[in-house]
């Protein structure tokens, strides 16, 4: 058999979730408005498949640049380069210091 070479191989430990998390997210976290300018941690929830971004952005910090429908553009430094992904609100949370 072939070795897997699709975009979640290798992912099975970052993407797991602990049991008392499983299952689809709460609604608070759907609903939740992000403005242009906050910080926010891109976490990737496995239960969602659609507007997921690339495992490689998991636990990383960056900044809401604009709405794009349901979806929202995050500007993510990574090294000497800025990233613009586009990613759904079930896969990011708000940044606290």
């Amino acid at each position: 058999m072939g070795k897997s070479r699709g975009i979640q191989r290798k992912s099975r430990q970052v993407l797991k979730k602990k049991p008392r998390k499983r299952g689809l997210p709460s609604v608070g976290k759907l609903l939740y408005k992000y403005k242009t300018g906050e910080k926010v941690v891109v976490t990737i929830d496995s239960s969602i498949h659609k507007g997921m971004p690339h495992i490689r952005y998991q636990g990383k910090v960056g900044v809401v640049k604009e709405e794009r429908g349901r979806a929202y553009v995050i500007e993510i430094r990574e090294g000497k380069k800025i990233r613009n992904i586009i990613t759904r609100p079930e896969h990011i949370t708000p940044y606290t210091d």
